[in-house]
């Protein structure tokens, strides 16, 4: 497959996925404080689930990664230690996605408490969380899409058979999905509301991490328990 492969958008599509994740951890180099700058780029990450959805691009980025190992170090060594590094950043997705899913579910019953304690409850939520910055997410929702569509198209240019990776496809699919589920739950309700949706987004997403990183962890086992296996340097 790698012999056939046209490295050109295979490089290009790894480019576009970790700029996709620099977008989502809020990285300086895509979010800036000045958007009346017009030589900079404003791509706002407001709210938690934009930043949740570097928990699945992170093991679509690893996953694109480890496909590109081979052509930087033999198959022999890659083979060996793919195993390890799949079960090790797995297991800390895991771990992340985990507490991050918590801390949104305790968020989600902080601002539903509030906006439920009528009066002061609800002033404090309206004081506090009502403001949300939809435009902005949107804006970078929109981005991190389009880079989203531009990565597949460059995997199906590299080799029309990554098509029949269905483990590749089923996790583009979930990013993909998560992407899409963030921008409806923001824009279906009021402003005020954003923040709640918002948080209901991030959970969503840090439950897929979850589930994907089990998914990852399970199958490295194999390939860990074979390295460590006597002989197996040989």
């Amino acid at each position: 497959m790698l012999v056939a492969m046209r490295k050109p958008f295979f490089y290009a599509a790894i480019l576009l996925i970790f700029l996709v994740f620099l977008i989502e951890i809020g990285s300086v180099f895509f979010t800036v404080a000045d958007i009346n700058d017009p030589a900079y780029s404003h791509l706002a990450t407001p709210g938690l689930g934009i930043s949740y959805l570097a928990l699945v691009d992170g093991l679509l980025l690893f996953t694109i990664l480890l496909m590109a190992a081979p052509m930087l170090i033999s198959d022999r060594v890659s083979g060996r230690i793919q195993g390890i590094v799949t079960f090790l950043v797995s297991l800390v997705v895991l771990l992340l996605a985990f507490f991050m899913l918590i801390s949104a579910i305790m968020f989600l019953m902080l601002l539903v408490g509030l906006i439920a304690a009528v009066p002061f409850g609800t002033a404090i939520y309206m004081a506090a969380y009502s403001t949300f910055e939809k435009a902005d997410a949107a804006i970078t929702l929109s981005t991190i899409m389009t880079f989203k569509i531009a990565f597949v198209v460059c995997l199906f240019l590299a080799h029309q058979r990554f098509l029949e990776n269905k483990s590749l496809m089923l996790i583009i699919a979930t990013s993909l999905l998560a992407t899409v589920i963030i921008t409806f739950l923001h824009g279906f309700v009021p402003g005020f509301l954003a923040r709640i949706t918002d948080d209901i987004a991030a959970i969503v997403v840090a439950a897929l991490a979850i589930i994907w990183s089990i998914i990852y962890l399970i199958s490295s086992l194999p390939s860990l328990i074979r390295s460590f296996k006597p002989g197996a340097a040989t």
